[in-house]
């Protein structure tokens, strides 16, 4: 927080024995702070960033008090002329090697978090190798399923066929008969078959 005032040229003519301020009738704390402030008893060379330019705010107001009460026609803003503002450099305290370390930890921790969150739905090369690889099983397996399953078809209706054909013969002594049932029988098995053909080919699509 800002205190003092780099004190301008105008104040510090303003001390000059033949200056607005008279030092001579100034009250004697108030003309030692401010020759003390001015560094009137040093060089009069001295910069104006110089520490004997400093005036404090509090011999500041003392001063304006002093003008108030004297009935003296200068302003204080008069004397401020050139005046600016003195603002010490904030010097920073140096950082903690313990306490940066550890930050410098939390951040790859949050990283690595942030990172694995991006990363949670994409799949590494194992998985991709394994995913394809399984994939190719199971659609050889399906494909090896759906053979068999018309094989079996094939060979049921045949054998239905064959079975009601021959056996058809104690019964009926005409070959018309004979073909008529067997086809009615292999049909009815072929129509059973087929229905258990089509819900094992759609619980193995439905699996893929």
């Amino acid at each position: 927080m800002a205190a003092y005032l780099v004190a301008g040229d105008r104040l510090f003519r303003a001390m000059d024995p033949g200056g607005e301020l008279n030092p001579e009738k100034l009250p004697p704390t108030l003309r030692t702070e401010l020759e003390a402030a001015l560094g009137k008893k040093q060089k009069k060379g001295d910069s104006r960033s110089s520490p004997e330019r400093l005036v404090s705010f509090r011999l500041i107001r003392d001063l304006k008090q002093y003008l108030k009460e004297s009935g003296s026609t200068l302003y204080l803003h008069e004397l401020l002329e050139g005046s600016e503002i003195y603002l010490p450099e904030v010097v920073k305290p140096p950082q903690n090697p313990e306490l940066v370390a550890r930050l410098e930890k939390i951040k790859i921790q949050l990283a690595n978090q942030e990172y694995k969150q991006i990363t949670r739905n994409v799949t590494c090369q194992d998985s991709r190798h394994s995913g394809t690889l399984s994939d190719l099983g199971k659609q050889v397996r399906s494909v090896k399923a759906l053979v068999i399953t018309i094989f079996n078809f094939i060979v049921t209706v045949v054998a239905a066929f064959a079975c009601t054909y021959l056996g058809s013969q104690y019964i009926f002594t005409e070959m018309a008969p004979q073909i008529l049932a067997a086809l009615i029988v292999a049909s009815v098995v072929g129509l059973a078959e087929m229905y258990v053909m089509v819900r094992t080919v759609e619980g193995e699509f439905g699996e893929l």
